[in-house]
């Protein structure tokens, strides 16, 4: 037991670390153990490897992956900012790099080979975004005549051009749907969101008319028709499941369905667990994405607010693409389901993200916006 007398930076963080938050993310890292165990053994035999190959992969990952999450949560928010800015330009100079020397799966290349390890540089490259953009906003509320909105709007259009150029079509949506949240946040007029959410329908016909893929995929959702295995498979296996699901180990679907221990993980813990399990695991990331920002509206400092709250919104809206894929309530997209998919990148990038978010969310007497204090200018106001 921590005592409260205790002066040393682990007890000081015990104490000031919003433990809810804490117990979430340990608690969806846990499921992602499990749900390994539940969901790869099947894809590594099909692969010709041991079986419990990617349980052993996903457990190493969780080593660095928890050493992360806790070490960031230490910073205070001024390293917060410069772990981002070194993250953000190390992850620019990798995108690049990948284009050129990085691993094509599918037509695609967002893999590249670092030490022996292949890094996703694109899961490291949003929260640092996420981060700098809030500094960016909150620089131009605090002062006016810095143009902060328009150097955000400039790394907009350079991250969402490297993910283009991949193509991450998927990632693209998720960046720039996150970046318009923010910037709602940071007191973003009407006539700008309108005007935002036009280029995003724009550039949504422009990619269906430049992708075939795209095309496909969106074709496929809508009429049924082609190529929709993997998704009807995903369906099947949740319906499969009931309330109670078959029991651990006595899923059925998971055996044929090709991306069941990534980006269909989830219809795995509906077949085998049931649909309480995946109500408990929705239930997880709603609770972070709503107290993280709820914790952003007692905000006193500007950075730290736009910066949490587009911290867990990206959170959510990752996790909401990858459930819904797999409740075939939107087009195939293949996008990982925060802390509990297999993949090494994602879940150290993951912690290092929710890491920043323990870090901008530690109680400090000078952080928190007074009881009397007035809210900031919402957007309808600031039109």
């Amino acid at each position: 037991m921590v005592s409260r007398t205790d002066r040393s930076p682990a007890a000081n963080w015990w104490w000031t670390v919003d433990r809810w938050l804490l117990a979430a993310f340990l608690s969806l890292m846990g499921l992602g153990v499990v749900l390994s165990f539940a969901a790869s053994p099947a894809v590594a035999e099909r692969l010709g490897l041991d079986s419990f190959h990617f349980v052993t992969r996903q457990i190493i990952f969780m080593v660095p992956a928890l050493a992360a999450l806790i070490g960031v949560s230490f910073l205070d928010p001024r390293h917060v900012r410069r772990l981002a800015l070194v993250m953000l330009a190390v992850s620019l100079v990798l995108m690049v790099a990948t284009l050129y020397v990085g691993l094509e799966v599918k037509g695609s290349r967002r893999w590249i080979y670092l030490g022996g390890l292949s890094v996703q540089p694109s899961e490291y490259l949003k929260p640092a975004f996420v981060v700098i953009c809030a500094w960016l906003f909150a620089e131009h509320a605090r002062q006016p005549e810095i143009p902060g909105n328009l150097f955000a709007m400039i790394l907009l259009g350079l991250v969402l051009a490297l993910l283009v150029a991949q193509p991450d079509l998927g990632q693209t949506v998720l960046v720039l749907g996150t970046w318009g949240a923010m910037f709602f946040v940071a007191g973003l007029p009407w006539l700008w969101i309108g005007l935002l959410a036009a280029l995003a329908v724009g550039g949504g016909v422009l990619a269906y008319l430049s992708f075939p893929h795209v095309a496909g995929r969106i074709d496929r959702f809508l009429t049924g028709e082609g190529d929709t295995f993997q998704v009807d498979m995903g369906r099947e296996a949740l319906v499969r499941g009931g309330w109670f699901g078959q029991g651990p180990g006595e899923g059925t679907v998971k055996r044929i369905l090709p991306d069941s221990h990534t980006d269909f993980v989830f219809a795995v813990a509906g077949e085998e667990f049931g649909l309480v399990l995946c109500f408990i695991i929705m239930a997880l990331f709603a609770f972070v994405v709503l107290r993280g920002l709820w914790i952003a509206t007692r905000e006193g400092d500007d950075f730290s607010r736009f910066a949490v709250s587009g911290l867990v919104i990206l959170f959510g809206f990752q996790a909401i693409i990858n459930m819904a894929v797999n409740l075939q309530m939107m087009p195939a997209k293949g996008m990982t389901l925060p802390f509990i998919s297999y993949g090494g990148s994602s879940l150290v990038a993951v912690a290092i993200s929710m890491g920043m978010v323990l870090a901008l969310t530690r109680r400090r007497p000078e952080k928190r916006r007074p009881a009397h204090a007035p809210l900031p200018a919402t957007p309808a106001a600031a039109g």
